[in-house]
């Protein structure tokens, strides 16, 4: 399986810190020439001949070595990390019962409001607002969540444990002290909270406190107190709140400023098994450019355990978009979100001479006058004699004169698609300018934070009146006005630039991502120390703006908390059916779901939709996808039964892959959306589904109706399903045809119904040429 990335947007100074971290593996950072960290996969933990295979490589390799072993795996999995050679990592990846040797990835950070809009987009209210379960009372059905990130806070009053009951008492983990971080930090909201040590890391790193914020921005989204009257200095004002606000949170830190190593994660999922979470959230993975298989991913390989073990793991889908083919974290077992705006808007508009209004996007404090008084200038006309006039437009480093930028506000432009407000905003600041005004169509809906310096976004149909502006004017000026935010912004949802986006590149007869939810500009918990978000003379600020695929997936663990809280009984991979199934595809402009240029969102974008956070609770019919699903995914995805036996504790005695096991037949799994992939156009496919009836009525009658993509023949068959009490299941055939040649990738549904419910799957068919791409 792969390695792991922080999720955060390109513009947040943390992210651009994050950014540097690079790809690396331990034998890269090995303090031996050679040497370096490497994870020893070794399948369940269930297997009595797996456990003592690895006791005895580590009691033969370790007993004068300690100090090379870094972590063991026993609880969900077997194995373990440890400094090894390259040759010794040959060696033992050829031992029996070893899966795979890989070397430690170093994974990336994917970086209050949101939920008043998640429930006010619902379309159909069955309740009014995330429920709180009666059978709570007692402890017994309260959720767990356990986060894998950069810690926590534990001081925010995000945590505060007021008015909850007692923890758990089906709770096995701990509350591992520090020099920083005590027992008494942890409460009856932090219940668990646990750091893992990696020995390239420095020893101040050793506690579960967050020194980064991403997880308690995280932590608090997915199950943070309320918190009244909370803002970033007066931006996004309001209550900030988690979704799952009577959740417990068990923090498991893995992250620090250098990463996130695989070895920390896979020991953060052996523990978090243990310990007895409900719903694991992972707001990381790898970078999009690594496409690491499925035996090397340690975030693949930990979720496939903690599924077995009935734990729902909801992961962040990347933020490398909006090019295709980006998203991460795609195993059929993972819960993988996408991001969304949400219907406010954080405006700094900028005005002209003659008092002319341009839109723009930012977070800033600037001290100017909101009278347009400041000469204009745009970056080329203010070039450095060395610099190039496309260095100089965009306002890259060192491009600008000091002499023509001072005092003036700066026009700058991301010329070349890889530029970003930050660092025009740093470069025209450094030469004494006042304002920065930045043309960016990509960016424009992402508000992020640039301090005290006047900074906005603008896109380029805004920038064209700025232009004609400059050229009829012969003193222009203008002023960049203080941040306001705008409620009951339209339309929203638009996906996020940001967010990754399909197909996967495991497979394309599973659509990912499978659901999306507000990742842009969210309001929740920071780390009460963080003078690089602070405003001077004022106090440190405890909550913060960002966005992010990071900030989509606690959305969901959250809803998926709710769930279980009221579904004790409920897999994982009904849960996931219910938000996938119940997921709305129109926006507050009675329009559908938008990208970021305007164009209708694909499934590829979206996955089945924005979340809901009510209809979710009561979706009528489940698609449970089965361990026997997941064995034969291995089997079509290339693994042979010898090695799958070895990696899952739940195979049958007599399970055996088919002769004719080959990709495609990944369509045939019992997923909630249906991909076809490898559609040659001179042939029909059909796959099966199952469906579990949920609905609370006992006797139920479902009807289907299918939207068809054009050049395309969808007969589902019955057209209509007769349940006679609950827990029944059915079973439905699609039988897709082509009318004409399969020129690209098109998409459909078909949506189970009757008077109360809504059951809808995303189709996606792809070629035989796409799947080759």
């Amino acid at each position: 399986m792969k390695g792991l990335t922080f999720f955060f947007t390109p513009f947040s100074s943390l992210l651009l810190y994050l950014l540097c971290i690079s790809f690396t593996t331990g034998t890269e950072a090995g303090s031996r020439n050679g040497d370096g960290v490497y994870i020893v996969y070794m399948g369940s933990a269930s297997s009595a001949a797996n456990a003592n295979r690895a006791q005895i490589l580590i009691n033969t390799m370790f007993k004068r070595r300690g100090n090379d072993l870094v972590h063991t795996y026993k609880h969900g999995f077997t194995g373990f990390a440890a400094r090894l050679t390259a040759e010794e990592a040959k060696l033992i990846a050829k031992k029996q019962g070893v899966v795979s040797v890989f070397p430690d990835p170093n994974y990336q950070l994917h970086t209050t409001h949101s939920w008043d809009f998640l429930k006010y987009q619902t379309s159909v209210k069955i309740d009014s607002g995330p429920p709180s379960s009666a059978a709570a009372s007692d402890g017994s059905y309260d959720t767990i969540i356990g986060i894998l990130d950069t810690g926590i806070w534990p001081e925010s009053e995000s945590f505060s444990d007021k008015d909850m009951g007692p923890i758990p008492s089906r709770w096995k983990g701990t509350c591992m002290e520090a020099k920083d971080f005590k027992s008494s930090n942890c409460n009856r909201k932090i219940i668990g909270a646990r750091f893992y040590k990696n020995p390239d890391d420095d020893s101040e790193y050793y506690t579960t406190r967050d020194v980064i914020g991403h997880g308690s921005h995280t932590s608090s989204t997915a199950a943070g107190s309320a918190v009244e009257n909370a803002s970033y200095y007066g931006v996004a004002s309001g209550t900030a709140k988690g979704g799952a606000p009577n959740a417990r949170i068990a923090m498991y830190k893995v992250c620090n400023p250098g990463g996130c190593t695989g070895s920390s994660i896979l020991a953060a999922f052996d523990d978090a098994i243990a310990d007895g979470v409900d719903v694991l959230s992972l707001s990381l993975g790898a970078p999009s450019y690594a496409r690491i298989e499925l035996n090397t991913d340690p975030i693949a390989i930990g979720s496939f355990h903690a599924v077995e073990q009935g734990i729902l793991v909801v992961c962040s889908a990347g933020n490398d978009g909006p090019d295709v083919g980006t998203v991460v974290n795609t195993a059929p077992w993972i819960m993988t979100v996408a991001a969304n705006t949400i219907d406010r808007d954080l405006e700094s508009d900028v005005v002209l001479g003659g008092n002319k209004v341009i839109k723009g996007e930012g977070i800033h404090f600037g001290n100017v006058s909101k009278s347009p008084v400041y000469p204009l200038i745009h970056g080329k006309f203010a070039k450095n004699v060395d610099a190039s006039e496309g260095s100089a437009r965009t306002c890259d480093d060192g491009s600008l004169d000091q002499e023509k930028v001072k005092g003036k506000i700066v026009l700058c432009e991301n010329v070349d698609g890889s530029s970003y407000a930050s660092s025009a905003r740093d470069e025209v600041k450094s030469k004494g300018g006042i304002g920065c005004i930045f043309v960016d169509d990509r960016s424009r809906a992402v508000a992020s934070a640039y301090g005290a310096f006047p900074t906005t976004v603008i896109d380029s149909k805004e920038a064209a009146e700025i232009f004609s502006y400059l050229n009829s004017t012969k003193d222009p000026v203008a002023t960049i006005l203080p941040t306001v935010t705008v409620e009951k912004f339209t339309p929203a949802p638009s996906i996020a630039y940001f967010s990754s986006r399909g197909p996967s590149s495991i497979t394309r007869s599973i659509l990912k991502p499978d659901i999306t939810a507000p990742g842009v500009a969210i309001l929740a918990a920071w780390i009460g120390n963080d003078s690089k978000i602070s405003l001077e003379g004022k106090p440190t600020s405890k909550f913060n703006v960002i966005s992010g695929t990071s900030m989509a997936a606690p959305h969901v663990t959250a809803v998926a908390s709710l769930i279980k809280s009221q579904h004790p009984t409920w897999s994982p991979s009904a849960i996931r059916s219910a938000i996938m199934t119940t997921a709305t595809q129109t926006n507050n402009d009675k329009g559908l779901i938008t990208t970021e240029t305007g164009a209708t969102a694909t499934p590829y974008d979206t996955g089945a939709g924005e979340l809901s956070t009510t209809v979710s609770m009561q979706p009528g019919l489940v698609y449970e996808t089965t361990a026997i699903d997941y064995l034969n995914f291995l089997c079509y995805y290339g693994y042979n039964v010898t090695t799958i036996k070895t990696i899952s504790k739940a195979v049958p005695e007599n399970f055996t892959c088919s002769a004719d096991s080959k990709p495609d037949l990944i369509s045939t799994i019992n997923y909630p959306s249906i991909g076809i992939s490898g559609f040659k156009g001179n042939e029909n496919k059909t796959v099966s589904r199952t469906v579990t009836n949920v609905g609370g009525d006992g006797v139920a009658v479902y009807t289907v109706s299918v939207e068809t993509p054009p050049g395309f023949n969808i007969q589902v068959t019955p057209e209509k399903l007769q349940f006679t009490k609950d827990g029944e299941k059915l079973t439905y055939q699609v039988i897709v045809s082509a009318t004409a040649s399969l020129k690209k990738d098109v998409f459909g549904a078909l949506t189970w119904s009757n008077a109360k419910y809504k059951v809808r799957s995303p189709i996606v068919i792809s070629s035989e040429s796409s799947n080759k791409n």
